[in-house]
């Protein structure tokens, strides 16, 4: 029986198609595996001189530490605890406070952003104090958010309120106007109105610009948590900074950076994830250099 030469072809072309997706897949990995490894061997380099010219006294180890010093003061955190309490404790005072002024921040930005970005009056009154606020340096804040709301928890979540609200709101009205005129045009004819064409239209397409300001907003929770701890707090990783400082401790500065550096990773890695389930229908990205 003599196969039909169109069965041929096609058998060829789905063995192609097969090789070309596993050789994509292979260089996928191979990319993968390199970026991991300078990763990491830029990490062992510059931890590595770091600790070889800090025991050499080339660097003063009194400003810098060292990273085995740093790698000390948080074992003893995490198992004795620190002079001011248990780390744990500090850690999710500092978290609540920037979970808390994430989440309103986020979503003031957004609600704001997108009702401003749609209604252009409300966006030529409202300019002017959005800039005029925005200038001010948000960390002098600080102070007073402290004397308004003491030194609990509200006067450091209304710190990272105001870090967060701007770069959120930036980016959803700019994502708003940035929205594909053909797109809400053709929404428009096919019947879509106010909130549904917002809805169905406007924020999706806000929603990389939306994600983008996301991704550094939480790190800026944390600097307002931080910094208003700094400033007057009775708990929190900003207090630690504050009472190493106030003794000398390098080690336990840079301690807790490694702390507040930790945290932030992980959101940024909770981030992507979320990002990525809700925004499935973006191609994507392009990287230079992958197959």
């Amino acid at each position: 029986m003599i196969a039909s030469p169109d069965l041929a072809v096609e058998a060829a072309a789905g063995t192609s198609l097969q090789a070309m997706e596993a050789a994509a897949a292979r260089s996928a990995q191979r990319r993968r595996r390199t970026v991991q490894f300078w990763r990491w061997l830029i990490l062992v380099l510059f931890l590595g001189s770091w600790e070889l010219l800090s025991r050499a006294h080339v660097i003063d180890e009194f400003f810098y530490s060292r990273p085995s010093a740093i790698l000390a003061r948080l074992q003893t955190w995490i198992v004795d605890g620190t002079s001011e309490g248990p780390l744990w404790y500090h850690l999710w005072v500092t978290m609540e406070e920037s979970v808390l002024g994430f989440v309103s921040g986020s979503i003031g930005g957004i609600v704001a952003g997108v009702a401003l970005g749609r209604n252009r009056m409300l966006a030529d009154v409202f300019s002017v104090y959005i800039k005029v606020i925005n200038s001010i340096p948000r960390v002098v804040l600080a102070p007073i958010f402290i004397m308004i709301f003491g030194l609990g928890l509200t006067s450091k979540v209304a710190l990272s309120f105001v870090m967060v609200f701007f770069v959120v709101f930036s980016n959803a009205f700019q994502g708003v106007r940035e929205a594909d005129r053909n797109l809400l045009a053709n929404a428009q004819i096919l019947g879509a109105r106010g909130w549904q064409l917002t809805r169905t239209v406007v924020i999706p397409s806000a929603m990389s610009w939306i994600f983008a300001s996301l991704h550094i907003s939480f790190g800026f929770a944390i600097v307002g948590a931080i910094v208003g701890e700094f400033v007057g707090a009775r708990y929190g990783i900003g207090l630690l900074i504050n009472v190493a400082k106030g003794s000398f401790d390098a080690a336990g500065m840079y301690a807790a950076i490694v702390i507040i550096m930790v945290v932030a990773l992980l959101a940024e890695s909770l981030m992507t994830r979320v990002e990525n389930r809700l925004a499935k229908w973006r191609p994507a990205p392009m990287h230079d250099g992958a197959a």
